[in-house]
């Protein structure tokens, strides 16, 4: 019940100790149920969508919000949407922020440069949110086109009207993590490099965060081992390169997980 220790580079953790998964209840395939419920909507996103062929480009047009949610204490929000053209993530788009509006008119037009035989390969992901002065930007809700040509061939400009899904946990764009895994069974030995995490979501006022992250070996939801990285002070694009090891044996390997989670230290 000490201190949890912070590993360092280069250090390795402890063994575990020999795993018992008979004291741990199998989980049923069935008890994970394939339902899932309706998808709430909060307004509808209105853009256009055309291909100019000349200069290969998609340009879209976003052209206004619908009946979004309250967001603010005053019963309104101060929406702006956010856009990528997936899987890039390099390159995204912001609207304007709009004060007190609950139907905001943008009428702004952005370009992404892709070649044509390429768009049947992307995604269009519109992110629409809240704009907050003093803290985070509140999530309101997305919008993911997964076939572009669901309207015609893009050779003239069409008009698209989508409901926007509401932000759930798993929803948020909160950026990515790169990680190696490896493990050797000859010396029971399961070893995870945290590599770096690009476009992480700000949790500081100053608009940045202090990320480091958290590795937990899992078995059937219990933790038995957890272990961190070292902090990165004020950055959304942390490198770690920071080997986190396990000892496994082998034949418990098929019992385990890794959960990795990327905190904010405050």
């Amino acid at each position: 019940m000490g201190t949890e220790p912070v590993l360092q580079r280069g250090e390795t953790t402890t063994s575990i100790g020999r795993i018992k998964p008979e004291l741990y209840k199998q989980k049923s395939v069935d008890s994970e149920g394939n339902r899932k419920e309706d998808v709430k909507t909060c307004g509808k996103l209105n853009f256009t969508l055309q291909y100019d062929y000349e200069n290969e480009l998609l340009v879209v047009k976003i052209i206004k919000a619908l009946d979004l949610p309250a967001k603010d204490f005053t019963g309104t929000s101060d929406p702006y949407v956010k856009m990528y053209l997936l899987p890039d993530r390099k390159k995204k788009f912001q609207t304007r922020v709009h004060r007190k509006t609950l139907n905001p008119l943008f009428d702004e037009t952005f370009q992404f440069p892709v070649a044509y035989d390429q768009l049947s390969n992307r995604k269009l992901h519109f992110s629409v949110y809240d704009f907050d002065r003093f803290s985070r930007h509140d999530m309101i809700g997305e919008v993911i086109l997964d076939n572009l040509f669901e309207v015609s061939d893009l050779s003239r400009e069409a008009t698209v009207w989508k409901d926007i899904h509401c932000a759930t946990t798993e929803s948020i764009d909160l950026g990515e993590i790169m990680f190696s895994l490896c493990y050797l069974p000859t010396a029971g030995r399961m070893t995870l490099t945290v590599i770096k995490c690009r476009n992480l979501k700000a949790m500081d006022i100053t608009g940045s965060s202090d990320p480091y992250v958290k590795v937990s070996l899992m078995c059937e939801g219990r933790r038995l081992k957890k272990r961190k990285t070292t902090t990165k002070k004020n950055t959304l694009n942390p490198v770690y390169n920071e080997a986190i090891i396990f000892d496994i044996p082998p034949e418990n390997v098929d019992q385990v997980s890794l959960s990795i989670a990327v905190m904010d230290y405050d």
